[in-house]
């Protein structure tokens, strides 16, 4: 089976427990008043699971590439797996579950700077005195935004400074 094709697949399956999610166990504990809405806390995520499913099966079961054809440009050549940032993707996918695990205990300003940084020096920025300022705009706005304009209770500091 091609790399694609297994990818899709492994897709789908990941799209079918996220739709059956969806569709079968998000609602339950809805209240009775909230049933009568048009649009519900799940409506979105059964949108996208179908949409999904639709994709992947696209793939899966779309024209296979003739054996003489010549790769597509941007098409990655697993022979030469090794001349991508395959390790600065990987360090990125760990940052993200470090950033997942710290998200608490730091708050969501500092561990969002703490991201922002990082990532970025991952990636191969070097100038601080522009990342840093950059990265604590960009966290203060979003905690703003989800704690003040959508109200939604975002800890920004630790739990030792509150």
């Amino acid at each position: 089976m091609a790399l694609d094709r297994f990818i899709a697949l492994a897709f789908i399956a990941l799209c079918c427990v996220y739709g059956y999610a969806a569709f079968f166990t998000m609602d339950d504990q809805l209240p009775p008043i909230l049933r009568r809405n048009p649009v519900w806390p799940s409506t979105f995520p059964k949108i996208l699971s179908v949409l999904g499913l639709i994709v992947g099966f696209i793939i899966l079961f779309g024209p296979k590439p003739m054996p003489g054809d010549t790769k597509k440009a941007g098409a990655i050549d697993l022979t030469r797996l090794g001349d991508y940032y395959v390790g600065q993707a990987l360090a990125l996918i760990a940052l993200m579950v470090v950033y997942a695990l710290v998200l608490r205990p730091l708050g969501f300003v500092g561990a969002t700077i703490g991201f922002l940084v990082i990532g970025s020096l991952i990636l191969g920025e070097r100038r601080f005195h522009i990342l840093i300022p950059v990265a604590a705009i960009a966290a203060g706005s979003l905690w703003y935004l989800v704690q003040e304009v959508l109200g939604i209770f975002l800890r920004p500091w630790p739990g030792i400074f509150m």
